[in-house]
């Protein structure tokens, strides 16, 4: 690995412990994370020249975070996930009908109002999958830099919004801002942390092998939720772990900010606020029509249909006592079907462009 390679992964990592220490004073959702973005996200804005033109976060150290995460939330799956499954037949049904629709509206938006190129209004409908969505558009052509710019707009909307609504609906502070801790608060353990990271690296050997959707977080995920069932042994990731992963989750992401224009930002926001508005829309549409049909709340269904971050929507979840494990198993299955959607309509478009020529 090159030098400067190196010596601007460290700068950027530096930025994005620094941008997340400040986001924790003010009481921002999941602040590590979205500090880390903010803060090296302006950096690469303000000062492009000062990142190499050929420079490309480390795949395998972002890679290594990604799955320590999974296999936190994995670590959380229990019996209970599988009771409220159960009753969750018909909200299940109503995310499978949300997400093609979200998917399909956010493109005639991206495509008609936006005027985006149709690969790249395409990959940034994607209703989850940021990951996915940035790896098959840059495979298939499409503006990278764009479809990046528009998938973190979609979540930093998403997730500063939803705490934001939750909050005022029950009249206190919600996840992060409520003080709300990623890690266990139990007693730690170095079987439980070993156990972790064992099960972090078969869970990317396990992706790769089968070529698991969203990989990079689900093989870690299904490993540690396998081992969190089976009551062998109890997984523990410590803070300082998880706010570590969050920092270079964030500045991988920031990253990616200094191919961006002001102007090209300026347009996705405005985009990203036409897009989660009308997923807002459709969801409620729905969620109303379900509360009719199942004995999940309003609340619970809202938190569950948001297409943000699956971590903060999780810890949204706790904070409200609003069944964690219901919450995360939507938002598991939300990114399995836009994973899903995403890998059929782009063979759909591409069928339909090699008709065309």
């Amino acid at each position: 690995m090159k030098f400067t390679i190196i010596l601007t992964t460290c700068i950027l990592i530096l930025l994005g412990s620094i941008g997340g220490y400040i986001a924790t004073f003010l009481s921002t959702p999941l602040p590590w994370m979205l500090g880390s973005l903010a803060a090296t996200a302006f950096f690469c804005l303000a000062k492009p020249q000062a990142i190499p033109s050929d420079y490309k976060f480390p795949m395998l150290l972002r890679m290594a975070f990604v799955a320590l995460i999974g296999v936190m939330i994995g670590a959380k799956i229990n019996a209970e996930l599988f009771v409220h499954a159960q009753i969750a037949i018909f909200s299940l049904l109503g995310l499978t009908v949300f997400v093609p629709l979200a998917f399909y509206t956010n493109y005639l938006l991206f495509r008609r109002l936006g005027g985006y190129e149709t690969q790249t209004a395409f990959f940034c409908a994607a209703p989850g999958g940021l990951l996915e969505s940035i790896t098959m558009g840059e495979a298939r052509g499409a503006d990278v830099s764009l479809v990046t710019t528009q998938q973190f707009m979609r979540i930093i909307l998403v997730v500063a919004t939803v705490p934001a609504l939750i909050s005022l609906w029950i009249g206190a502070p919600v996840g992060s801002a409520g003080g709300v801790s990623l890690s266990d608060t139990g007693e730690m353990s170095m079987s439980g942390i070993g156990a972790s990271l064992i099960a972090a690296g078969a869970g990317l050997a396990l992706a790769r092998k089968i070529k698991l959707p969203a990989g990079q977080m689900t093989g870690p995920l299904l490993i540690a939720g396998t081992i969190s069932l089976s009551d062998l042994v109890t997984l523990h990731l410590t803070e300082a772990m998880l706010i570590t992963a969050q920092i270079v989750i964030g500045a991988s992401l920031g990253s990616r900010f200094a191919t961006i224009t002001r102007d090209m930002l300026i347009k996705a926001i405005a985009m990203s606020v036409l897009s989660v508005g009308s997923m807002l829309i459709l969801a409620i549409i729905i969620i109303v029509t379900l509360t009719t049909v199942t004995q999940v709340g309003f609340d619970v269904l809202f938190i569950s249909f948001m297409p943000g971050g699956l971590i903060e929507m999780s810890l949204i979840a706790l904070s409200l006592g609003a069944h964690p494990a219901l919450v995360t198993l939507h938002h598991i299955f939300r990114i399995l079907l836009t994973v899903a959607c995403m890998g059929y309509f782009n063979r759909v478009l591409t069928e339909t462009q090699e008709k065309g020529t």
